[in-house]
């Protein structure tokens, strides 16, 4: 009784870092101004004029459509689907046999064969057709279209399979009596597509960029709005103030109980 105290105590502690990890992110998007891009080139040139061109970092709220980088769209890898951004995972399903005390026992368990997120980057683009780069650093962005989500049972024998529009021999597979199936899941991101962008801009590289801060802050990326992801992030802290609360007495309880007995 005891150890499942601790380990109830283990999770609330996690929680609790989780909790105020999600607190400061939504007080950065609290505390951090939208700004046009209009707005940033100004900030810019006043920065070149006071000597510090190519040094300029203001951290900002930027929401704008999708765009595609100059040498034009993405194809995804799965769907072959236009886009700027896309992140695609495999996984097999197999049977784990297991032997113990002269019994056989299964099990289902999963392992990735492929993952892979675009690095390239792309922009954002207000109504007046004025651009902003997007550095996206291997950042999983929020709300983004899931484009391939199935499943495809391997059938055993020498069954051929299909990996990104590729035929491969079933020993691939590992061990043939063993492989359920693969399951196959793709998001991206359509030129076109709202997005809110929260992180630091800068003009390194010349172009004002947004992407990951040099040093501490935040960085999102979401096909969502703002008051979209704070109304997530106020009920997710929340879930996890709760969660925290009832997970460390319930531990703390049973950890006692367990110690007397």
């Amino acid at each position: 009784m005891w150890v499942i105290g601790l380990v109830l105590i283990a999770a609330a502690v996690a929680g609790f870092f989780w909790m105020q990890a999600t607190k400061r992110e939504l007080h950065a998007m609290i505390g951090t101004e939208t700004l046009s891009i209009p707005e940033l080139e100004d900030l810019r040139r006043i920065s070149d004029e006071l000597g510090a061109r190519g040094g300029f970092r203001k951290t900002a709220e930027v929401v704008g459509a999708a765009y595609p980088r100059p040498e034009g769209p993405l194809t995804a890898e799965i769907s072959k689907t236009p886009c700027v951004w896309y992140r695609y995972q495999v996984e097999r399903q197999y049977e784990h046999v297991q032997y113990r005390d002269g019994r056989r026992y299964r099990s289902k368990r999963t392992e990735k064969v492929a993952e892979h997120t675009s690095s390239e980057g792309y922009a954002l683009i207000d109504e007046q057709g004025r651009t902003i780069g997007v550095a996206p650093d291997g950042t999983k962005p929020e709300g983004v279209e899931q484009t391939v989500n199935r499943f495809e049972p391997y059938r055993g024998g020498d069954q051929s399979f299909e990996l990104f529009g590729i035929r491969l021999p079933g020993f691939l597979a590992g061990n043939r009596d063993s492989t359920i199936g693969f399951e196959y899941k793709e998001w991206l991101i359509r030129p076109g597509t709202r997005l809110y962008v929260l992180g630091e801009v800068h003009d390194v590289i010349g172009p004002l960029v947004i992407g990951k801060p040099r040093e501490k802050g935040h960085f999102l990326v979401a096909a969502k709005t703002e008051q979209e992801l704070r109304a997530d992030r106020t009920r997710r802290h929340k879930l996890f103030a709760v969660g925290v609360i009832v997970a460390f007495v319930a531990g703390l309880a049973l950890t006692v109980v367990g110690i007397v007995r």
